[in-house]
C-alpha cells in the first residue's frame, strides 16, 4: 500500500514537485486541521490554563472599559472614546482566536472549515492594523493635550473623533482586505495542515503550490508600513510631547504632565514590541523551533487585550473611582 505523503516534518513544510504522484491538488480545501502548537500537544492543557485566564480578564476587563466609559460623563473626551475603540478591537481579536484555540487545547477539535480559516484570518490581522492606527490617534490626543492644550476641545472635537476612528477602520479593512483573496487564489496541495492555534496569514499560504511571493512581499510591506509609520508618528508625538514637558517650570509640573500620558506609553509598549519580535524571529529567525514561533504568536494576541484595560485602571483615576463606586454600589 503505497503511502499518503505528508509535508510537515519537525516544523517546517519539505520541498515539494508537482510531478509526485501522491499529490493531492486542491484549489479550495473543505476543511484546515490547525494542530495548535507542534511539539507541544501533550501539555496542551496545562498551556490552556495561562491563555484562558488571559482569556477572562480581557473580556471582562475591556467590557468593563466600555461600561465605565458610558456611564461616567466626565470621561466622555478624546482619549476615552479612543479607549474605548481600543477595548471593541481587543475584544474582536480575543473573541476571533482564543474559543478555537481553547477548544483545540481542550478538546482536540482542530478542523476549521476553509472560508472560516480566511474569515479568522482577516479579523485577525484587521484588527491588529487597527489597533495600531489607535495608538496613532491616542497619541495625537495627547500631544494636542499637552502641547496646545487651549486648542484641544476643537481639534478633536466629537465629529473629528468619529472621522478618526472612521479613517482607522477603513484603513484596516482595505490594507487586509487582499490577504483572504489572495489566499483564496492559491492552489493548496499534499496536506491541509497548519503548524499553529489559528489562521495565521504566512501559515496559511505557505501551505500553497507554486509562487506565493504576491501574498509573502504585501504581507511583508503591510507590516513594515503599519509599524514603521505608526511608530514614526508616535515617536514624533512623544518627542513633542517631551519637550513641552522638560519646558515646564518646577519638577511637579513635569512630573504630573508626564503621568498623564504614561499608561498610554506603556499600551504602546505592550501592544508593539511582542508582535515585532514575532515578526523578527517568524521571518529571520530560522533556528528558532516552531513551538516558539506558535508560543510568542499566541502571547502577541493574547497579552495586550489582558493588559489594556488593567494598565488604563491602574493609571487613571477617574476609571478607579468609578469602578470603586460601582463594586460599593451594588455591595450596599
Amino acid at each position: 500500500m503505497q503511502e499518503t505523503p505528508f509535508c510537515l516534518r519537525v516544523g517546517h513544510l519539505l520541498p515539494y514537485s508537482m510531478s509526485d504522484s501522491n499529490t493531492t491538488d486542491f484549489t479550495n480545501p473543505s476543511t484546515f486541521i490547525l494542530l495548535g502548537i507542534p511539539g507541544l500537544e501533550k501539555a496542551h492543557v496545562w498551556i490552556s490554563i495561562p491563555f484562558c485566564t488571559m482569556y477572562a480578564i480581557a473580556v471582562l476587563g475591556n467590557f468593563i472599559i466600555l461600561v465605565i466609559v458610558k456611564i461616567e460623563p466626565s470621561l466622555h473626551g478624546p482619549m476615552y472614546y479612543f479607549l474605548c475603540m481600543l477595548a471593541v478591537t481587543d475584544l474582536v481579536a480575543s473573541m476571533s482566536t482564543m474559543p478555537k484555540m481553547l477548544s483545540i487545547f481542550w478538546f482536540n477539535s482542530r478542523e476549521i472549515d476553509f472560508s472560516a480559516c480566511l474569515t479568522q484570518l482577516y479579523f485577525i490581522h484587521c484588527f491588529s492594523v487597527m489597533e495600531s492606527g489607535i495608538l496613532v490617534a491616542m497619541a495625537l490626543d495627547r500631544y494636542v493635550a499637552i502641547c496646545h492644550p487651549l486648542r484641544h476641545s476643537t481639534t478633536l472635537a466629537n465629529p473629528i473623533v468619529a472621522k478618526i476612528g472612521l479613517a482607522v477602520a477603513l484603513r484596516g479593512g482595505m490594507l487586509i482586505l487582499p490577504y483572504p483573496f489572495l489566499a483564496r487564489r492559491w492552489t493548496y496541495c499534499r496536506t491541509n495542515i497548519i503548524p499553529h492555534t489559528y489562521c495565521e496569514h504566512i501559515a496559511v499560504v505557505k501551505l500553497a503550490c507554486g509562487d506565493i511571493r504576491v501574498s509573502t512581499y504585501y504581507g511583508l510591506s503591510v507590516a513594515f508600513l503599519v509599524i514603521g509609520l505608526d511608530g514614526f508618528f508616535i515617536a514624533l508625538s512623544y518627542i513633542e510631547i517631551l519637550r513641552a514637558i522638560f519646558s515646564l517650570p518646577t519638577n511637579d509640573a513635569r512630573l504630573k504632565t508626564f503621568e498623564t500620558c504614561g499608561s498610554h506609553l506603556c499600551v504602546i509598549l505592550v501592544s508593539y514590541i511582542p508582535p515585532l519580535f514575532s515578526l523578527i524571529t517568524h521571518r529571520f529567525g530560522h533556528n528558532v523551533p516552531l513551538h516558539f514561533h506558535v508560543l510568542i504568536a499566541n502571547v502577541y494576541l493574547a497579552v495586550p487585550p489582558m493588559l489594556n484595560p488593567i494598565i488604563y485602571g491602574v493609571r487613571t483615576k477617574q476609571i478607579q473611582d468609578r469602578l470603586l463606586w460601582l463594586f460599593t454600589h451594588e455591595v450596599t
